[in-house]
């Protein structure tokens, strides 16, 4: 019993690489792991640590068990700006890395490649403490049972969470032996459901109950979810307009719009480059962590395609067609499959990619009218309107702007639109972020879907052919004729068996492609991966999948 929730997660690793390749990789390194055979771009950014890393497998278990060492388990992912600081703090220092070595088996978990294990392991930190975020650090017994996680910790910090919790492998095991069956018992019980048996009536009262509930979270002069953090959610927003349409609900629209356009308009947008970071660090949309996922984007392409659908608001399609050139661009790859993520960091520093200097902005455009007016668009600061620098976001006196310069609308986007191409030329020259360059197959279909919806709002056909070439990229690569799914793909490779929302995203984009052309092919193959999920994924006795 106690092993069940082990069971669920456990896979053996492939170690694929041949000796000669991993030697040619280990050349000019200090320190080489077992994360050197891995294709996760996170996992190959640790295996030159100093700690001795495995992949999650049956090999890290079976030492942990021979050698009496407890487990850590330490989740992230590649664009995650935490991960990288206590990698940079901890996990390259040697001392650190000795204490790890010498009194545990340290295990990286991609979280993205690998949800399920990454799933019991927050549920843990959650039990723990009420709250989770990456990275994500645990301790586990040999078995993989967890006793105790938590997320970021300074360095200083993290090695008297060593030395407890050596102390206490070494003097009392009995404790944490109680801690990993409480937390076990935890984990499964957060999963028990209660199977209804009988009819249950699902009414416009309880909807409208949901809906008004919802809203009343909603801020309405910023857009998002009042307070800070502010994260894009999309769905949430998608349920919102489908609300507006059942009750011609004005306020669910404004919650959909106002937040829609407080984001196209803030620095969680890259209004250089197009495409949106992952989410807002402060309650204005301003100042985000500034890694860029694929999933966000191709939700947020179809967001914005359903409210122009309905608005025709000029604004959603612009940022339709910004960020649409920004995943083509920046995030896919020579067969149409589009990678994972753009990192926050670049040279070390959160941000350094996008932001900007007064100085900086006046040098590149040259004109100094020209230059004022692109930086009063954009709330340029001579001291910087974030940190001592600039992150470019729209003001919202637009109408004072057109005033002043004696402009129209349609003119001051045309300056704006030149001078930015010159500022985008000109980060082009600095170091980038870094590239998280797997491809997944429930990523891929959020994007594949952006695609058809952008094609069912603007008309423009460019966007259906790139949505049928990347689902075609995902037949070809990762799905059998049987409709079976791998979840990840790199260099011609895919490792991991997909999960239950690789399968309903890929339907769902297959559901668009069929709205968008037609064409029965779709509508079968959403309806064939549905049937493989009822045969493989469903539990005849919670009733779920």
């Amino acid at each position: 019993m106690i092993y069940r929730i082990i069971a669920l997660i456990v896979c053996t690793t492939f170690m694929t690489n041949c000796n000669q390749v991993t030697q040619r990789q280990t050349q000019n390194h200090e320190h080489t792991n077992e994360l050197i055979n891995e294709s996760s771009p996170y996992l190959l950014q640790h295996a030159h640590n100093p700690v001795n890393w495995y992949p999650w497998g049956e090999e890290a278990l079976a030492k942990a068990k021979k050698e009496n060492k407890l487990l850590i388990i330490s989740i992230g992912y590649s664009a995650c700006h935490w991960c990288h600081v206590m990698e940079h703090e901890s996990f390259e220092d040697s001392l650190v890395a000795k204490i790890m070595n010498d009194h545990f088996v340290a295990i990286k978990v991609d979280r993205e490649e690998r949800p399920d294990i990454d799933d019991v392991y927050m549920t843990a930190c959650h039990l723990v403490s009420g709250r989770g975020g990456w990275p994500l650090n645990a301790f586990a017994l040999p078995d993989g049972r967890p006793i105790w996680a938590g997320t970021y910790f300074p360095q200083d910090e993290w090695m008297n969470i060593l030395k407890q919790f050596n102390d206490l492998n070494q003097n009392d095991q009995a404790k944490l032996i109680d801690s990993a069956e409480k937390l076990t018992q935890g984990i499964q019980a957060s999963e028990d459901l209660n199977v209804v048996t009988g009819d249950l009536a699902f009414t416009s009262e309880t909807l409208q109950s949901i809906g008004k509930d919802f809203m009343s979270k909603i801020d309405f002069k910023e857009g998002g979810r009042t307070g800070a953090p502010k994260f894009p959610m999309p769905n949430n927003y998608e349920f919102l307009l489908k609300y507006h349409h059942l009750y011609n609900d004005a306020k669910a629209l404004e919650a959909t719009t106002t937040t829609l356009t407080k984001m196209g308009q803030g620095g969680i947008y890259d209004q250089i480059g197009g495409g949106y970071a992952r989410y807002s660090t402060d309650a204005r949309w301003l100042a985000p962590h500034f890694e860029k996922m694929l999933y966000d984007n191709g939700q947020l392409v179809g967001l914005n395609a359903q409210a122009y659908k309905l608005t025709k608001d000029p604004l959603y399609k612009r940022k339709i067609e910004q960020t649409l050139a920004f995943v083509e661009r920046e995030l896919m790859s020579e067969e149409y499959g589009f990678y994972s993520s753009l990192d926050a960091d670049s040279e070390g520093e959160e941000g350094k990619f996008y932001v900007w200097s007064k100085a900086e902005i006046d040098s590149i455009i040259g004109d100094e009218q020209r230059a004022k007016i692109f930086n009063k668009y954009y709330t340029v600061e001579e001291n910087g309107n974030w940190e001592h620098t600039n992150i470019l976001h729209t003001t919202d006196n637009i109408a004072k702007l057109l005033k002043k310069n004696n402009l129209n609308y349609e003119d001051l986007l045309t300056l704006i639109d030149e001078e930015g191409a010159k500022l985008f030329d000109h980060r082009s020259s600095r170091i980038r972020p870094g590239l998280d360059d797997k491809i997944l197959t429930s990523w891929n279909a959020l994007m594949s879907r952006g695609y058809s919806d952008a094609y069912q709002a603007l008309g423009n056909e460019k966007y259906l052919e790139m949505a049928e070439k990347n689902m075609n990229f995902i037949k070809k690569n990762l799905m059998k004729s049987d409709y079976r799914l791998d979840r990840n793909y790199k260099n011609g490779k895919s490792t991991i068996n997909a999960f239950l929302d690789d399968y309903a995203l890929l339907a769902y984009a297959a559901v668009g492609m069929y709205e968008s052309t037609f064409d029965q092919e779709w509508l079968t193959m959403a309806s064939s991966l549905l049937d493989y999920v009822h045969e493989h994924f469903y539990n005849n006795e919670t009733r779920m999948y």
